[in-house]
């Protein structure tokens, strides 16, 4: 039986590190079993991805969902069938992470299938939130916490990783016809969907893209100013989360935006030297 779980838990951990993640590197702050635990959501965050990305149509995509669905509501009631689940099952138990956050983040993952545009940052807060800040809720009693202010900290990060996920990708999304960056923002800048899809660069994608980079920061400072002192220490992971794609959007930022000519992307000692940096002010409370 130990063996076994030993197996499930080494195929979460294999899924993580082969997705090359930033993830991966924040980790490695946490103890053992709080490790294997990220890893098991992680991997199972993973497939979910991978049922939209992967899936030969809308339909076939859909049914799969709603299979993970009925897996997860199964996994809730002590039956789970699939090994990621299986795997899953004691962390769920352990830490009390609730139900409704992964029904929530499959919904979220189902707007990728039902959406490819966003009228506006209402609209797009959504789904930041559900495909984002509730992996950052999940974790958060992974880390565990004593002031319930630090799940707002989760939330108000989450949001600032997806935004600053969606700057990074725009070139990828718009290959697969979709487009994340709220259409309101386009019109008030004088950047079209056409000047997008086709990778314009110019003087309004560059303002356009500055806006969104102060959007994302202000979520970044939200954050910090939300995280309650006494929860600093149990958030390490986040925080060098927080670090790493702090550096990402500097990245995008000293291109001057050119995310089509310059994807920003970090090389795994610049993120090993972050995530080490922060653990380093983490434990020392600076």
């Amino acid at each position: 039986m130990v063996q076994h779980e030993t197996n499930l838990s080494e195929q979460s951990r294999r899924i993580t590190k082969k997705s090359n993640s930033n993830f991966y590197y924040s980790f490695f702050s946490l103890p053992a079993d709080k490790r294997k635990a990220l890893y098991a959501i992680y991997a199972l965050c993973r497939c979910l991805d991978d049922v939209v990305d992967k899936s030969a149509n809308r339909l076939e995509a859909s049914e799969a969902l709603l299979k993970w669905t009925t897996e997860i509501i199964n996994m809730y009631k002590g039956k789970p069938s699939h090994p990621l689940t299986i795997d899953l099952k004691s962390y769920i138990d352990k830490y009390s992470i609730p139900q409704k956050y992964f029904l929530e983040l499959i919904k979220g993952v189902e707007m990728d299938l039902t959406k490819d545009r966003y009228g506006t940052f209402d609209e797009l807060h959504k789904y930041c939130y559900r495909v984002a800040s509730i992996v950052g809720l999940i974790c958060a009693e992974v880390f565990g916490y004593h002031n319930a202010t630090t799940l707002g900290y989760a939330v108000d990060l989450g949001i600032a990783l997806q935004l600053t996920n969606i700057m990074r990708d725009i070139k990828a999304d718009t290959l697969n016809g979709r487009i994340y960056l709220p259409l309101e923002d386009l019109k008030k800048f004088g950047y079209t969907e056409e000047d997008l899809l086709s990778s314009t660069y110019n003087q309004a994608f560059v303002e356009l893209m500055r806006f969104e980079a102060e959007r994302a920061r202000s979520y970044y400072k939200r954050a910090v100013e939300t995280l309650p002192k006494e929860d600093q220490r149990a958030m390490v992971a986040a925080e060098i989360m927080r670090a790493i794609y702090s550096r990402l959007l500097q990245e995008i930022e000293s291109a001057n935006y050119d995310v089509f000519a310059h994807p920003p992307k970090l090389s795994k000692l610049q993120k090993i030297l972050i995530a080490l940096k922060t653990w380093v002010k983490n434990r020392l409370g600076t």
